[in-house]
């Protein structure tokens, strides 16, 4: 509701900003509402188009609530690109209330096959052990689900080969919207793909000399597409969009349990979390605190440093090594 009073009480504002339309302009105007597919469409467009992310570096996504001015942003761009699912609800009514006929739109749920959230044994969740593994289905066949009947992991970059058909996709809409540097997008996609192959080789090398195949997060999981690709194990205390923070006691004391007893050497937690989850299990059990980079947000520093998608999965090869050798 108060997101439907937001963009009802922004209306007004809309329509005056329509006249200054991004479409009149000689650069296309690109808005990516989350870093990975920002950071995706930066390095396509190169220094063709203006791209900018509608969230701020540092800023919990998943609570995110648009501003007038956001609404805007999003009305005035050439190029709309988002996530999907149901943290981007507000965004599915946006759009379903405004002329998009000049806008080129890429919802990067449509870009992949879909899977559900795994409740994994330990997870705190609403629901008891039985119904969570009744829901989960890790067949192609989610893909053709609607979207609001389940809850998809929405993490879908964080497999490099989802990425590499995130990047096609954003390629070809840059090219639909602005067909005169068509060749110009086309040639850094592909330079990009071959990065992210490159990437991908790399994980699969730390997988296939490892001792293990277990990852403990103190922490959400955002990380279903990835462990997927690489026949990952894992444990966590909620999964990947989950508004929880702080667990139950039984989640700690079964996360430190599992550490303790598959003598697991690294503790993982993702971006701009408190990380006090982390802490307590590392303290208990000896094990090792790492960062392990789901490239939903960033931080402001690393941010204007100009890091990427590429350098922050990077850092997650030598992460993984470390947790997995």
């Amino acid at each position: 509701m108060k997101r439907f009073i937001l963009i009802a009480s922004a209306s007004l504002i809309i329509l005056t900003a329509l006249a200054g339309c991004a479409l009149a302009g000689d650069r296309l105007s690109i808005i990516a509402t989350i870093f990975a597919p920002y950071d995706f469409a930066r390095v396509i467009a190169g220094d063709r188009a203006d791209v900018a992310m509608l969230i701020s570096p540092g800023s919990e996504s998943h609570s995110f609530e648009p501003a007038p001015q956001d609404i805007i942003t999003i009305m005035n761009s050439d190029v709309f690109i988002y996530v999907g699912g149901d943290s981007d609800s507000w965004i599915d009514r946006l759009l379903g209330s405004m002329n998009t006929g000049q806008m080129k739109i890429a919802s990067l749920m449509e870009c992949v096959d879909l899977v559900e959230e795994k409740i994994v044994e330990g997870m705190d969740d609403d629901h008891d052990d039985d119904d969570h593994h009744s829901h989960d289905h890790d067949n192609d066949d989610d893909h053709d689900h609607d979207h609001a009947s389940a809850a998809y992991d929405e993490h879908v970059w964080t497999s490099p080969e989802n990425a590499k058909l995130i990047v096609r996709k954003i390629a070809d809409v840059l090219c639909e919207a602005d067909e005169k540097n068509a060749d110009f997008y086309r040639q850094n996609a592909a330079a990009y793909i071959e990065k992210l192959e490159e990437l991908d080789a790399a994980f699969q090398a730390v997988m296939d000399g490892a001792a293990r195949n277990t990852i403990v997060f103190g922490d959400r999981f955002p990380f279903r597409y990835f462990a997927d690709a690489y026949g990952l194990e894992y444990f966590a205390a909620f999964p990947g969009c989950s508004t929880e923070t702080e667990p139950s006691a039984r989640t700690v004391a079964f996360l430190i349990d599992k550490v303790k007893a598959e003598k697991i050497p690294v503790i993982f937690h993702i971006e701009l979390s408190n990380e006090r989850m982390a802490d307590t299990i590392s303290e208990e059990t000896g094990a090792k605190k790492r960062l392990l980079h789901s490239c939903h947000n960033i931080t402001r520093d690393d941010f204007q440093k100009g890091l990427g998608y590429l350098d922050l999965m990077t850092r997650n090869i030598e992460a993984l090594r470390e947790a997995l050798h």
